[in-house]
């Protein structure tokens, strides 16, 4: 019989899991849970299991595969620091491995010792994971227990709350401001990244992997056609195909975004997701500047090259399918931006289908159009040289690049290792080093024999001593250190080695809980400005640096409202006893583990959106003053809506 992978009697702590008793029913277990308090901050857990007739628990069984107690802190508050005792076994005969085995049967018990640092809460949650049988049936169970724990504080009564009854969006107090503005891009949004995606795709174009491939592959379908007619059909069928398989790329997030809206804002704010992003743009960077080559497998490539001539139509796809994957080292850093930058806290799978639209269309119309016009194809500059220095120039901005993926790390993790001027230095020796390689004084192995420097070299490389010299500002602590050009790339302005201490954007008043911030406002008695957004959102920075800093919108700001921002991509965790499950309006239970989660959660349940930034007024009463308002670059128009939201407030 093939071996059952499963982890048996697993104890672990985790966060959030709400329970009203301290006795759980799963389908065959009554468990029990008791906490006796050694020491400060140190509780001997005892937790008992009453089995059912005929069913049997398994302990650790000597496979390699399977394991006993294995104990996970979820919570970074919460350690289990010693191992448990088990209570006796007995030996069975198990239907399910065929042999004899030790178990527990009728009743389980163990201890475990517990150490909790900081706050200890007055109930521990935590699941206790195990794998049960008949002899013919085997199950895996999650329950939820809890213990009292005797000095523990209770949660305030209001910490946990998420969903406000008070906020109505159908009728704010006046009409101001655009409801659902946030709710999802609207066809500009779109239009910006089709456009950047077809503006990358042109790049791809000048790649050594993809511009020899031009008149290549025309001449062939040129001179294979039967006529002239069918020679430009077939060219339009490659090019279409290739659109289309950029497009089918973005298809499996639709579905993701479908089945759970926070989904790919979680995915583009994990944190191990953009270090390993970091990695590879380094790695690609690495493999432009010439110090190795990336390649696919050559088995991939070589079976569908191998079916580019099965049929017509087939045949013609698979060809399309072949130029996608054997360009693919230098698209992909080219598509990992495209990616990235689309699943960003205010994008979605629209943003990325619109993106790599643009891209399989940048692509596919040169086959097209040099069909249609052959006599094109003698206009085109030859292969040589200058391929190489359009990837050493990818491989500099790769490398600028990848500290932005490093960043959204660090800042989500609360780690402090690249701040802004940190991050700003990096680029300023970026684009110094790109100037200097387009002039000629850095070369690489693979460049051209040195000759006099085309003009657009040199243009190239005056636009790259303009950008370090707009930079260098940056690493000051001066008014000219908010690089508006650059808004949403490097950490935001509090984010400094030069400030500590107080981190509120523009040192506005605020708070990032929004219970706090709610006392701020009734004590205060002023309207409050609800500012979801994310320390990876680049259009929340660009609203904090380019409106929030205009001098009318900030007054305003500062004179009249307690900014509420609650970041929906904080990763780091709750205390233990602020950590619960929630059951959101559609009765789905969520665990509420970190800061994000709960504010994420709190934005879906109260606004219906889950776009950051979403901006709404609120008066002490919790009520609605205008309808909420997304990205909004316009100056006067956020100052006139900020206004309209005073005015509601003063006239209550």
């Amino acid at each position: 019989m093939a071996k059952v992978k499963w982890l048996s009697a697993v104890l672990f702590f985790l966060i959030g899991f709400s329970a009203n008793s301290i006795a759980q029913d799963s389908s065959h277990v009554k468990w029990q849970v008791t906490a006796k308090k050694k020491a400060e901050g140190k509780y001997d857990l005892s937790v008992s299991g009453s089995i059912d007739k005929g069913w049997y628990i398994y302990p650790k069984m000597e496979m390699e595969e399977l394991e006993g107690i294995v104990l996970n802190d979820e919570d970074s508050a919460t350690t289990f620091i010693q191992v448990a005792s088990f209570s006796k076994q007995i030996i069975i005969k198990d239907g399910v491995f065929e042999k004899n085995v030790d178990a527990f049967a009728s009743s389980v018990q163990f201890n475990q010792v517990v150490s909790i640092t900081g706050q200890v809460p007055a109930v521990l949650k935590f699941t206790i994971s195990y794998d049960i049988a008949d002899g013919k049936t085997f199950l895996h169970h999650d329950d939820p227990l809890a213990a009292n724990l005797e000095g523990g504080v209770a949660v305030a009564a209001n910490a946990n709350r998420i969903l406000i009854p008070a906020i109505n969006l159908d009728k704010p107090l006046t009409d101001c401001g655009a409801n659902g503005s946030a709710a999802a891009p609207g066809s500009k949004g779109l239009l910006s990244l089709f456009i950047l995606g077809f503006l990358g795709g042109l790049v791809a174009l000048l790649t050594p992997c993809v511009f020899p491939m031009i008149p290549l592959t025309v001449t062939f379908f040129t001179k294979k056609a039967t006529s002239r007619k069918a020679g430009i059909t077939n060219a339009f069928l490659y090019g279409f195909f290739i659109f289309m398989i950029y497009v089918l790329l973005s298809l499996p997030f639709h579905f993701l975004d479908h089945n759970n809206p926070e989904i790919l804002n979680n995915i583009s704010t994990n944190p191990y997701l953009n270090i390993a992003f970091f990695v590879i743009f380094i790695v690609f960077a690495l493999s432009f500047f010439g110090l190795f080559e990336i390649t696919l497998p050559s088995s991939i490539s070589n079976s569908t090259d191998s079916k580019a001539g099965a049929g017509n139509i087939a045949g013609i796809f698979f060809m399309a399918l072949t130029l996608a994957l054997v360009s693919f080292s230098c698209t992909g850093p080219i598509l990992g931006s495209l990616l990235a930058g689309s699943l960003s806290a205010d994008g979605g799978a629209m943003q990325l289908t619109a993106g790599m639209g643009g891209f399989g269309l940048a692509l596919a119309l040169p086959f097209a159009l040099f069909a249609l016009f052959p006599n094109w194809l003698k206009s085109l500059p030859k292969s040589g040289g200058w391929l190489t220095s359009v990837k050493i120039v990818l491989a500099f901005i790769e490398l600028g690049l990848a500290f932005k993926f490093l960043s959204n790390a660090d800042l989500v993790m609360h780690w402090g290792l690249l701040k802004r001027e940190v991050f700003i230095g990096i680029w300023v020796l970026v684009t110094a080093a790109l100037a200097l390689y387009l002039f000629g004084v850095i070369r690489f192995k693979h460049d051209s024999p040195k000759t006099k420097l085309p003009p657009v070299r040199v243009l190239l490389g005056l636009i790259a001593v303009t950008a370090t010299l707009y930079l260098i500002p940056g690493l000051t602590n001066t008014k000219y250190a908010n690089l508006k050009l650059i808004s949403g790339f490097p950490p935001p302005l509090y984010n400094s080695i030069y400030k500590s201490g107080h981190d509120c954007v523009l040192d506005l008043n605020c708070s990032r809980d929004y219970e706090a911030g709610l006392k701020m406002a009734r004590e205060q008695h002023k309207p409050i400005l609800l500012d979801f957004t994310g320390y990876a959102c680049v259009n929340c920075r660009r609203m904090e640096e380019n409106v929030w800093s205009d001098p009318e919108v900030y007054k305003l700001m500062k004179e009249n409202f307690i900014v509420i921002s609650l970041y929906v991509d904080d990763k780091k965790k709750l205390p233990s006893a602020e950590q619960f499950t929630y059951k959101t309006k559609e009765g789905a239970d969520k665990q509420i583990i970190t800061i994000g989660d709960k504010w994420a959660t709190f934005e879906t349940e109260n606004f219906k959106n889950n776009a950051q930034p979403l901006y709404a007024v609120l008066n002490t009463d919790e009520v609605l003053l205008s309808h909420p308002v997304g990205y909004t670059p316009s100056k006067s128009e956020y100052l006139a809506w900020l206004q309209c939201g005073v005015d509601a407030f003063e006239k209550k």
